[in-house]
């Protein structure tokens, strides 16, 4: 007889990150999985969510409550309607000797979170894992997002539906957002490291990014702008803010960069930290606290 070890080649190393979607929407994308050994391979695809455990894994303390400060459970806000976010296409087949196998992944979230996430499983013959890939997607219920740096949030969300205002239209189950209110989002922490010691300074750098997502439902809305408060204070603690104000075109991203030197009255044993207020208008107005923590360490 001859032994022979199955082998598969994916086109997704780790991470398939569905990106943002306006929830209630749905995105696709693919990834395919190719036979490199010399047999053919019986294969089925299982995602964590759907996982028999899954109830009893659930009791178990949140990560943010235990030591670890990592965000570490790999699946993360499911669908209140009780249908996986994700959904794949194929779920079970055989890929023969040399040849691949596409497959169809959907992101379909039902409310807003910034935090979906599962792990997807490619199982051969019915008991060895093959290839892991971990899905992460977000979705708003507006057309604009903010990302970049540490939020100050927590990733596991209550399991009751809160309405975001209290008003009589809210209690009749309608939500309405004038043009001119501003919702305060979320807390975003920038954190600057200047490296002290080296030959030529270089200035600590990080970077934000604003987003307009591409939609039907808001196609006759106008691009998303965005705007920096607090550039005189910021500018006097050493702060650069790339673009302080602009436009996003839907379906585009701009990235914002941020760079520190300390200042000449800097110093090193006082914690630097300076808040503005990036503000974000398209169909509504939002609001992101922004802050800026600026710190010396040696090379």
């Amino acid at each position: 007889g001859r032994g022979v070890m199955p082998s598969i080649v994916c086109s997704v190393e780790e991470v398939l990150n569905m990106g943002y979607v306006i929830a209630r929407e749905k995105v696709t994308s693919t990834f395919k999985i190719q036979n490199t050994s010399t047999l053919t391979l019986r294969y089925s695809i299982q995602l964590d969510s759907l996982s028999s455990t899954r109830d009893k894994d659930q009791q178990r303390l949140p990560s943010f409550i235990t030591s670890s400060l990592q965000r570490t459970e790999f699946v993360g806000t499911q669908n209140y309607n009780g249908l996986s976010v994700f959904s794949i296409f194929p779920t079970e087949g055989e890929i023969v000797a040399g040849k691949s196998q596409e497959f169809i992944v959907t992101f379909s979230p039902d409310h807003e979170s910034l935090y979906y996430s599962d792990r997807l499983k490619v199982v051969l013959f019915g008991k060895n894992v093959a290839h892991v890939i971990h899905l992460k997607g977000a979705a708003r219920d507006h057309p604009m997002f903010v990302e970049g740096g540490i939020p100050l949030d927590v990733p596991i969300e209550s399991l009751a539906v809160t309405s975001p205002v209290s008003s009589p239209e809210a209690l009749k189950g309608e939500i309405i957002f004038p043009e001119s209110e501003q919702i305060s989002i979320m807390s975003i922490l920038l954190v600057l490291e200047y490296i002290e010691g080296e030959g030529s300074p270089v200035p600590a750098m990080t970077e934000l990014k604003v987003g307009a997502i591409q939609t039907a439902r808001f196609a006759s809305k106008k691009n998303v702008e965005f705007s920096f408060d607090s550039l005189p204070l910021l500018q006097q603690k050493g702060f650069t803010v790339e673009s302080v104000k602009g436009t996003v075109e839907p379906g585009q991203v701009k990235c914002i960069s941020v760079s520190w030197v300390p200042p000449a009255d800097f110093r090193a044993d006082d914690p630097l930290l300076v808040t503005a207020l990036l503000t974000l208008k398209g169909d509504i107005k939002e609001s992101y606290q922004i802050l800026f923590m600026a710190k010396v360490v040696s090379a």
